[in-house]
């Protein structure tokens, strides 16, 4: 069976229901359900996946989408190679869509009720030991008599970044947020005194984390010395800032991470979520109680913080393995 075509930026060669229907969807989980940019992204890129596999094959209405038609195109999906949480996802978009449609009285029934997904596979994330952490926000020094060393001295705009990312750094493991949450900070949602973050999550629900002194000078260094530098009339009051002055984007501060997490030559931990990981892990193996460890992540579900239980499990079985005289 040929594998799905995405076409979701065609949209002028959609049927007229399917469009209406598909942006329909899309406007009540931004404006009811306040799902982030991010996410309604990724519904738009699921549903055009189904349009796209069903359309050739006759489907032109939401009636069309029966439950024949979309086992057929799970199937296609998973022959493609595709991931099982990524299987896992789109299956549970379109269950989302469709019963929305059966809200609106679009359809008489939702067919992907009775669709049966892989379930996502429970893999744990790759958490950073100790002296990787110390390593990472260390500079890597320049040997005496190299070509670096002879190179010119940095910019004060070179300066600003290299403030700029330490900070990302510092404040990614400190606090444990998600990237999408640190690129969304205002310069207003940092507390110096309380040492303390304002942070929007996922469903746009509000928390406070807190962090430590590291950060705080990070912090603090980037707003009195760093952020001048970059600060344009298009910065208004975003905490961190790109090369041009503008809000800085996720994808940049992604790359930087990957960057430095490639850069250790001895983890597989790559991205930003391998900080949050690493972060939630450490607060569970220096004794932090689950449920602080649950409000600092902002998990609406205590069982998704549980993961870094097991991992914690994983590290002390590691442990005892190498140093128990009768392991």
């Amino acid at each position: 069976m040929p594998e799905p075509i995405e076409q979701t930026n065609e949209a002028t060669r959609l049927p007229a229901e399917l469009q209406s229907a598909r942006d329909g969807f899309l406007r009540y989980m931004a404006l009811e359900r306040e799902r982030s940019e991010h996410t309604l992204r990724a519904y738009g890129s699921d549903i055009g996946n189904l349009y796209a596999y069903a359309i050739p094959r006759g489907a032109t209405t939401l009636a069309g989408l029966d439950l024949t038609l979309l086992r057929a195109w799970l199937m296609a999906l998973q022959e493609s190679g595709l991931a099982r949480a990524t299987l896992a996802r789109r299956s549970a978009t379109i269950r989302s869509f469709l019963t929305w449609a059966v809200r609106e009285e679009l359809i008489a029934t939702n067919p992907a009720i009775r669709l049966k997904s892989p379930k996502r596979e429970q893999r744990l994330p790759h958490i950073l030991q100790n002296n990787q952490i110390e390593r990472i926000f260390k500079p890597v020094p320049v040997p005496q008599g190299t070509p670096e060393a002879k190179a010119p001295e940095p910019t004060r705009e070179q300066l600003a970044l290299a403030d700029r990312d330490k900070l990302i750094l510092e404040l990614l493991y400190a606090t444990a947020i998600r990237v999408g949450e640190l690129v969304s900070l205002d310069i207003n949602d940092v507390d110096l005194d309380r040492r303390t973050l304002r942070v929007i999550g996922k469903g746009n629900k509000e928390r406070t984390v807190p962090f430590g002194q590291p950060a705080m000078n990070a912090v603090d260094n980037w707003l009195r010395r760093a952020r001048p530098v970059l600060r344009t009339d298009d910065s208004g009051h975003a905490l961190l800032l790109g090369r041009r002055g503008k809000r800085l984007d996720a994808r940049q501060a992604r790359q930087l991470v990957s960057d430095a997490l490639a850069a250790l030559g001895d983890t597989a931990a790559r991205g930003p979520h391998s900080l949050r990981h690493s972060a939630a892990t450490h607060l569970l193996d220096r004794g932090a109680d689950l449920r602080a460890v649950q409000e600092i992540l902002g998990h609406s579900s205590l069982a998704t913080t549980q993961l870094y239980t097991h991992v914690s499990v994983e590290r002390l079985k590691e442990s005892y393995q190498r140093a128990h005289p009768r392991a």
